[in-house]
């Protein structure tokens, strides 16, 4: 009885760390008229013409679309097609690979710790996951077999490094130096997706063996380093990932459709991977990972930087609550002074376009870009994903844009930059 009880206070414990309600209540999101928050529905109708246009022209096999202003949703469409050759017509509440868009979510789920002062953001990485021991850059390597040196590093990664892809670790598969992509090969990293029996802790472990790029905080190289920070996560709070997420994100936020691996009643709402291939869509083949992921396979690979699958309004809901300063339908996810360091610059000059820089979870655009005109104002932030799915949210104009698509291989696709550049066009107050 006495042990039963302290497992009770125990656990109470964590659930009174893991939800906390807030004295500020904004409402979930909901539809409204667009003049009734300044939006021209005019304009809009612009956007909904671009996008028809899109569809027809074959730039892409289908999109979804949602513009949110004040937390009142004034444009939802479906365009086209989720499967052209099973001829399955897009529906809006689509589910999406939304990859890289993980990314931001993972990032929230480590500053939803920090503030429980789990750990520092400066703290070395090894200090929770001792495989990562001294950091080593690599040297020398040797074209013929493979092989390579390394050097000491002048610095150890921490959390912030993870962050903000200033740790040094590179992308596999997709890394734009083909040594890493050997060295990490020849690992056996597992990059992106699988659908494979494989945990992020093996491999993690693996990685942390590998050489850096660079001495950790010298540049911006995008990594893996948010798939190390998903199992931090699980270290730190003693729950595997994908329960972490459930429970202190997406269920708070009624984020139903956001899943890495979706439960069979939702595998019909998931959206088909096409390319263009001899002037028709078809479902994109099996490569280095098989598309239908979400669905099948061991579904024991919960990718922090790249594994979710998600719908526009579930997104849009998630960024809603940053524009809230962390806060929705009364569940406080995120203080207003986290949501504001989240924000800052973390990256200096190191981030290559300096119309933005890149924050804790966010790319953000800065005044030089708000004043190049139509990405928004500064302070901004957005991300994108590899499936060619886009959104951005401007705190200043408290506006959300996101775009839903599905494509590999090569496309003549304009609707990112138009439909942002046409939204801001489209505010009238």
């Amino acid at each position: 009885m006495k042990k039963a009880l302290t497992f009770l206070f125990t656990l109470s414990i964590f659930w009174s760390f893991a939800q906390t309600s807030s004295i500020n209540t904004s409402p979930p999101l909901s539809d409204a008229d667009a003049a009734s928050v300044g939006i021209s529905s005019e304009r809009l109708q612009r956007i909904d013409a671009m996008l028809e246009k899109a569809v027809a022209e074959n730039q892409v096999p289908g999109i979804v679309a949602l513009i949110a202003r004040n937390g009142k949703i004034v444009f939802h469409n479906a365009y086209g097609m989720a499967d052209n050759t099973d001829k399955k017509e897009l529906k809006k509440d689509a589910i999406f690979r939304i990859a890289s868009q993980t990314k931001a979510i993972t990032s929230t789920a480590v500053m939803m710790l920090w503030e429980e002062g789990k750990f520092r953001l400066d703290d070395p990485i090894s200090k929770y996951i001792p495989e990562f021991g001294e950091a080593q850059v690599l040297d020398t390597y040797n074209e013929t077999d493979g092989t390579y040196t390394t050097k000491a590093a002048e610095n150890q990664i921490t959390i912030r490094h993870l962050l903000t892809h200033t740790s040094g670790l590179g992308y596999g598969v997709i890394d734009g130096d083909e040594r890493f992509q050997k060295i990490y090969a020849k690992a056996g990293i597992t990059d992106l997706f699988t659908t494979e029996d494989i945990s992020i802790e093996s491999s993690v472990k693996k990685l942390a063996k590998l050489p850096l790029h660079h001495n950790p905080g010298d540049a911006y190289v995008y990594s893996e380093g948010l798939d190390v920070l998903g199992y931090f996560i699980e270290v730190v709070s003693g729950m595997p990932f994908d329960e972490f997420l459930r429970k202190r994100i997406f269920d708070p936020l009624g984020m139903d459709d956001t899943w890495f691996y979706l439960p069979k009643e939702k595998h019909n709402k998931l959206v088909s991977v096409q390319q263009f291939t001899d002037g028709k869509w078809k479902k994109y083949p099996i490569t280095f990972y098989d598309t239908d992921y979400p669905m099948k396979g061991a579904k024991r690979f919960f990718s922090g930087g790249a594994g979710l699958s998600s719908t526009a309004k579930d997104y849009a809901t998630f960024l809603q609550m940053y524009l809230n300063n962390g806060e929705l339908n009364g569940k406080r996810m995120l203080s207003r002074t986290t949501v504001q360091s989240i924000m800052g610059n973390h990256t200096g000059e190191l981030f290559s376009d300096d119309s933005e820089y890149y924050g804790l979870a966010f790319g953000v655009v800065t005044h030089k870009g708000q004043n190049s005109g139509g990405i928004g104002s500064a302070g901004t932030f957005d991300w994108g994903g590899y499936f060619n799915t886009q959104y951005f949210a401007d705190p200043e104009e408290n506006v959300i844009g996101i775009l839903m698509k599905q494509t590999q291989g090569k496309v003549s696709d304009e609707t990112g930059w138009k439909f942002r550049q046409m939204i801001f066009a489209a505010i009238d107050d």
